[in-house]
């Protein structure tokens, strides 16, 4: 049978969605592609913002020259503000990841969205940015 729901957007569960004889196994199916599709929009928004919040950091920081002590003082201040406006989540820790993160993968924002199939969570790039380059020791 034809899907009658037509196309809503490239990648969306509902263009996968196919109508069967089963009312249980068709809702449990809607049910968790839906729930795919939230986890991975959400986690392509956090990635995003992540960068997002690193790449500010390193403009303020940075200004064209590594200067530690100051970002050091950035990420202090903006985690006080942060945390007052937005609650936990945005402590000194979270915003250096988010700095380190920006620096080690530069390019990540640009190709994120041309990525097809299984993407990078936060947590696999928390993971990642533990890795020590032996080269640069």
């Amino acid at each position: 049978m034809e899907n009658k729901l037509g196309k809503i957007g490239q990648n969306s569960f509902m263009d996968n969605f196919v109508k069967t004889d089963d009312i249980l196994k068709d809702m449990c199916g809607i049910i968790e592609s839906s729930q795919k599709a939230a986890y991975q929009a959400v986690n392509i928004a956090l990635v995003q913002r992540n960068w997002l919040l690193g790449y500010r950091i390193a403009e303020e920081e940075l200004g064209g020259q590594e200067r530690s002590e100051y970002g050091l003082q950035v990420i202090k201040k903006l985690s006080k503000e942060l945390t007052n406006r937005y609650g936990k989540g945005y402590d000194r820790g979270t915003l250096y990841r988010c700095l380190k993160f920006y620096k080690m993968f530069p390019e990540i924002v640009a190709t994120l969205g041309q990525q097809s199939g299984a993407i990078l969570s936060w947590s696999h790039y928390r993971i990642l940015l533990q890795v020590e380059d032996k080269k640069s020791s």
